[in-house]
């Protein structure tokens, strides 16, 4: 699929989850939640709250090195799952330095769509989803894979298809095109 078809089904996917989120109602937001040092405002998009989070800065570079800028600044709406710098300092030495080189592009992509889901999801969505059924149910990405959703208690854990489990720690960081929940862990497709 080329680039320019991959934007579009991304941006479709981020349209379609905020215009599901706008239709939510749930749980009280705190207004500006702090994120990696700054406030996030659910006035602004998915990248110009990022970019002001001391905690995203790889997880920035890594949208830019994509060409995802544009498509994560449109209307969406999309649920990211961020990872946090910590997060990609936890994958093997060199990981995120070859990733980001220009001939890695495809790779990289495939990664951080891999990390957003059209619509949005909240919180209190999520722990319904992972609630149904046997305790453990999937979002579809835009990369094209599942993502499992499961719940321990009062908190929400990510696995990707490899069976990597991460947790939600801090959800519902509202955006004006979808939502972020922060993660301590890289998901691989």
């Amino acid at each position: 699929m080329s680039n320019a078809n991959t934007g579009r089904r991304v941006a479709q996917t981020f349209a379609l989850t905020l215009a599901l989120g706008l239709g939510v109602t749930g749980a009280a937001y705190a207004k500006n939640p702090m994120v990696g040092g700054a406030p996030m405002y659910a006035s602004k998009t998915i990248v110009e709250n990022a970019v002001n989070s001391k905690d995203h800065t790889t997880l920035v570079a890594a949208v830019k090195a994509a060409g995802l800028v544009e498509t994560l600044s449109g209307p969406g709406p999309f649920t990211v799952f961020a990872p946090t710098n910590a997060a990609f300092a936890k994958l093997p030495a060199g990981t995120v330095e070859n990733l980001v080189q220009p001939q890695n592009k495809p790779t990289l992509t495939k990664i951080l769509t891999y990390h957003v889901v059209p619509g949005v999801y909240t919180a209190k969505d999520l722990m319904a989803l992972a609630k149904k059924g046997s305790g453990q149910n999937q979002l579809t990405t835009v990369e094209g894979e599942p993502l499992g959703v499961s719940a321990q208690g009062k908190k929400i854990y990510i696995t990707d298809v490899k069976g990597n489990t991460v947790p939600v720690t801090i959800p519902n960081v509202m955006q004006s095109n979808g939502v972020i929940h922060v993660i301590n862990g890289v998901l691989m497709p």
